[in-house]
């Protein structure tokens, strides 16, 4: 299966652009590019007040402020330090490069740029894995409304981590699939015992949702994965919340994906069914016709 980016491939070609412009002595050229993420996120590369020597990054997430409660302020802040600027209107964080004061670790600046979304994220899966790792419980559950039907709820308890997704199957087939999807990851996890426990759950949400809002239907499913200490540990944590929070891009794509190769199968299967149909057609009576010369033909 395929894994999708974690970082935007936009950010970091354009960045490396302008970047490798300014250390060949290039004249700058101005950028306005607005472009979409998954989970409805918004990024806008721009010249602040059409500085070209200026280029600036900004993002925007309906769900930033669920974000900062858990800490988001302080951890992008700890990365990103310098590069942060004054929010640009319309957008929840933005950040600020000089192609005339270029940093000494660029490669490291363009890919943390890149990984914008990534970061913002990581904020809530960061609080939660260090309550875990003090042997802890953690604070009320976070609920991160990371789409306008869909949430990510996140718990902390002293043995592990609990993370469940809720997603929203628009087609009736889709479920079908998705369902197949989760039996494979439990089957995955008798392949890998060093696997996390992932649990599925359809129409209902889980019990530990049972006293919260959380949505019932038809075309509702819950996704959790519990989360032991060697995957929040410090060594893991980083590559734990680059899997964890793309999952449910990662679902969606894959059910998309097997439904196309599955329309294509069945329209090549078509086509050859119809060869053979052809092929068994009994050939009509042939016409013995004549042209103007006196020759003949069968038509």
């Amino acid at each position: 299966m395929i894994l999708l980016e974690i970082n935007n491939r936009i950010i970091e070609e354009t960045l490396s652009l302008k970047f490798d412009g300014a250390s060949n002595g290039t004249k700058p050229e101005a950028v306005d590019v607005t472009f979409a993420d998954f989970d409805g996120v918004l990024y806008h590369i721009s010249n602040p007040n059409g500085d070209k020597t200026k280029v600036m990054v900004s993002i925007s997430l309906k769900f930033y402020k669920e974000l900062q409660e858990h800490g988001a302020d302080e951890l992008l802040k700890k990365i990103y330090g310098e590069f942060l600027t004054s929010v640009e209107p319309g957008y929840n964080l933005s950040l600020l490069y000089d192609l005339d004061n270029l940093p000494h670790d660029k490669n490291e600046v363009i890919h943390q740029a890149g990984m914008l979304k990534r970061n913002c994220f990581a904020s809530v899966f960061e609080k939660y894995f260090s309550f875990q790792e003090a042997g802890k419980d953690g604070e009320e559950r976070a609920v991160i409304h990371y789409r306008d039907d869909e949430s990510m709820y996140v718990e902390a308890k002293k043995d592990r981590v609990t993370v469940v997704f809720s997603t929203v199957f628009k087609d009736d087939d889709d479920v079908i699939i998705g369902k197949v999807f989760m039996q494979e990851f439990k089957e995955g996890r008798r392949a890998s015992h060093t696997a996390p426990q992932v649990l599925f759950s359809h129409r209902e949400p889980p019990k530990e949702l049972e006293a919260t809002d959380a949505a019932v239907g038809d075309n509702i499913g819950y996704i959790t994965f519990v989360l032991d200490p060697r995957h929040t540990n410090g060594r893991a944590r980083d590559n734990t919340i680059n899997l964890i929070h793309t999952f449910r891009d990662y679902l969606h794509y894959h059910i998309k994906c097997s439904k196309a190769y599955i329309h294509t199968r069945m329209r090549a299967k078509t086509s050859e069914f119809l060869k053979v149909l052809n092929r068994a057609r009994p050939d009509a009576e042939k016409k013995e016709m004549k042209t103007m010369s006196g020759k003949t033909f069968q038509r």
